[in-house]
């Protein structure tokens, strides 16, 4: 039986991969009490460069739209359906960006967005967003995030 959030992914044309492994000695997720914290994501095809100087920020948005389904990927595989996620509580991201960047929060718009149209009302969330002067890989942005789920 497909879930709702299943549907929602067919409707927007997202097909899931398989989540990514950490890149070094961390887990993927941790779950306590409720919650389920996915580690940092960046955008699929590991891109590499700097926001203002390598990239626009709509291809920043696009970014973190990417970053969000390898997001989905992991809390898929972790809880095994995503009608499992309450709701989406914090989301943090990491722009990798020349000085005089100044649309960090445009750039993670593209993560936000996707989060909302994949859980509706429950994809509402807090946020921060900040930049660095540079990320692992060189990436253009790695966002983490925390979901209330139902256990």
């Amino acid at each position: 039986m497909t879930g709702v959030v299943d549907a929602r992914l067919e409707a927007l044309g997202i097909v899931l991969p398989k989540g990514s492994e950490p890149a070094a000695n961390y887990m993927n997720y941790s779950i306590v009490n409720g919650l389920i914290y996915i580690s940092g994501k960046g955008p699929s095809g590991h891109p590499k460069g700097k926001l203002g100087s390598d990239y626009s920020t709509e291809e920043g948005y696009e970014f973190g739209r990417q970053a969000g389904i390898e997001v989905l990927a992991v809390l898929n595989q972790a809880l095994g359906s995503l009608d499992r996620v309450s709701r989406v509580i914090k989301v943090q991201g990491l722009i990798n960006a020349c000085a005089e960047f100044e649309e960090h929060h445009l750039v993670l718009n593209g993560f936000s967005d996707l989060m909302q149209e994949v859980f509706g009302e429950k994809g509402l969330h807090a946020r921060s967003v900040m930049g660095a002067v540079s990320l692992r890989g060189d990436l253009p942005l790695v966002v983490d995030s925390i979901f209330e789920i139902v256990i």
